[in-house]
């Protein structure tokens, strides 16, 4: 099963976030091979972290929320919240095959929280530019939430066009960068 996974910063939590990386990045390397995805999002023109993105393939909503919430960061009072849900990886890869790389352009996470019927649920005809993609559901995965997307974009607009826009209650686009320990 797979899950998506967003931690969003508590206002002013940045020097606690920073004292948390090393602890932040040992928890993650537990996760290594179930990991699909990750990565901090930020605040508009490079600004500081506004939270950290985690798409995993994990056995069970248990095993999901474990993760979650056993996360030091998440333990330390860094996050203000979490939004978890069953997620399904529609490009069947991970962000380390996307054919982009991991630089070069800019990155956004596109979260579009959904109501009513189902949209988006296949792949956007034109996916050159996905990094991840695909819908989210409730743990049973029988309920459409939404749909989150990773993608390369020339500006938040451009991102923000990856979903239909009068098919979400709420669209939201925010810087993404690939995560992991630095090289």
């Amino acid at each position: 099963m797979e899950f998506f996974c967003y931690h969003r910063d508590r206002p002013g939590s940045l020097a606690l976030r920073e004292a948390l990386l090393e602890e932040h990045w040992s928890y993650m390397d537990r996760y290594g091979a179930e990991m699909i995805a990750r990565g901090p999002t930020f605040a508009r023109d490079d600004g500081p972290p506004t939270g950290s993105v985690h798409i995993l393939d994990l056995p069970d909503p248990a095993t999901a929320r474990a993760f979650a919430f056993d996360e030091p960061g998440y333990q330390a009072g860094a996050y203000r919240d979490v939004l978890l849900r069953r997620w399904h990886n529609t490009l069947g890869r991970t962000m380390w095959d996307f054919p982009g790389g991991r630089t070069g352009g800019n990155r956004y996470l596109v979260l579009g929280l959904g109501t009513g019927p189902a949209a988006d649920v296949a792949v956007p005809p034109d996916q050159d530019e996905l990094i991840a993609y695909g819908p989210l559901s409730s743990d049973d995965g029988a309920t459409w939430l939404g749909t989150a997307a990773l993608v390369r974009a020339p500006d938040p607009d451009a991102a923000r066009a990856v979903l239909t826009a009068d098919r979400y209650a709420d669209i939201e686009v925010h810087d993404w960068q690939f995560g992991g320990r630095p090289s």
